[in-house]
């Protein structure tokens, strides 16, 4: 892409709007020379703007009048609230102001805002949520973590699709391992959604290594793990608590005596580096994979540094040409449903006579 790419901020959006939001993207226009437009209430934003040195960046600022709150419902945030700064920032993507969109406002208004302003991409029945874990060897990406809470087998394959997608061209990994999480790796284990899923994977052209468990996530085994949303939000709110108590239990303990305050000096340099791998902050956002468009999901308590690598993980998207490579593969595959008649996920070119990836 020859343009410059432009991220647009909703500056509203989260617990600590706009000042984090600000600070978040003035630092991102520092560090990569990103063009940045903040989105929200224009007398606010200029004067979080004011506190940072800003010379010789490309940051703008859009005026909306209106806020999406936490508890406001996604639907009728989207149609009633035109002028709120989540839907103007995706209406600048689509007019071509923007080329991506970062919010850590309400996750549901920002599913719905991209998918009623954006659509989808052709071939994408159900936008999902995806998210960056740590594991053992380096990384595991989980989706849906949060988009669809009912899910049909077909969905979690495209599922499967888009998260193979994720982790080829923006994590770089080859040949991503994808595994479907279940209670079980035998399977017969599972449930309906499951079985019927796994059906549609086994004969896929992906990696596809079957069922796994839930310590599958952490142990580096997969390289996606797919679920439906409401098992993946579970997932996720379970790993970021056990990882705040974990860190809350390992300072009670270091607090405890002289000799584990000594332990602790020496260790240091292990618990930072530690810190660093588990740190939320060091993946920014979820991207909503399926949107006609970038778009990227922030915790509503992002910090600074979440905030930051977000918008830098959506440039990324954009830089690589994501959507348009998901496109292509889209058309390389087909899924079919239970009750087509095939119940398979497949290459579509080995029936035409072209040659598989």
């Amino acid at each position: 892409m020859k343009e410059r790419i432009h991220v647009a901020v909703d500056a509203m959006g989260g617990d600590n709007a706009p000042a984090v939001l600000v600070a978040g993207a003035v630092a991102a226009a520092r560090k990569w020379n990103i063009p940045i437009i903040l989105v929200g209430n224009s007398a606010l934003i200029e004067d979080e703007l004011g506190k940072h040195s800003t010379a010789g960046m490309d940051i703008g600022v859009r005026h909306a009048s209106e806020v999406v709150g936490m508890h406001d419902s996604p639907s009728d945030a989207v149609r009633k609230k035109k002028d709120s700064s989540i839907r103007v920032a995706y209406d600048l993507v689509k007019t071509g102001e923007a080329h991506a969109v970062v919010s850590a406002g309400n996750s549901g208004a920002t599913m719905a805002a991209g998918m009623f302003v954006l659509k989808r991409v052709p071939g994408i029945d159900r936008p999902a949520i995806a998210t960056i874990v740590p594991n053992l060897k380096d990384q595991t990406l989980i989706l849906d973590v949060g988009g669809n809470v009912d899910c049909k087998p077909n969905h979690l394959a495209k599922f499967a699709l888009m998260g193979e997608a994720f982790a080829r061209i923006i994590l770089d990994k080859q040949n991503p391992r994808v595994g479907l999480l279940s209670n079980g790796e035998e399977e017969s284990k599972g449930n309906d959604l499951t079985r019927e899923t796994h059906r549609l994977l086994k004969d896929s052209p992906y990696n596809y290594k079957g069922y796994v468990e839930g310590r599958d996530i952490y142990n580096g085994s997969v390289d996606v793990v797919v679920c439906d949303g409401f098992v993946g939000n579970v997932v996720l709110k379970v790993s970021e608590g056990l990882a705040e108590a974990f860190g809350a239990m390992l300072r009670k303990e270091f607090q405890g005596h002289l000799m584990a305050q000594l332990g602790y000096l020496l260790a240091r340099p292990v618990l930072r580096a530690f810190r660093k791998k588990v740190d939320y902050a060091e993946y920014g956002g979820a991207p909503l994979l399926g949107i006609d468009g970038t778009g990227m999901i922030c915790h509503g308590g992002s910090n600074e540094k979440a905030i930051t690598n977000a918008i830098h993980m959506a440039w990324e998207f954009v830089a690589k040409d994501f959507n348009r490579k998901l496109e292509a593969q889209l058309q390389k595959v087909e899924v079919e449903s239970p009750g087509s008649g095939a119940d398979t996920v497949r290459d579509s070119r080995a029936h035409s006579g072209g040659s598989s990836l």
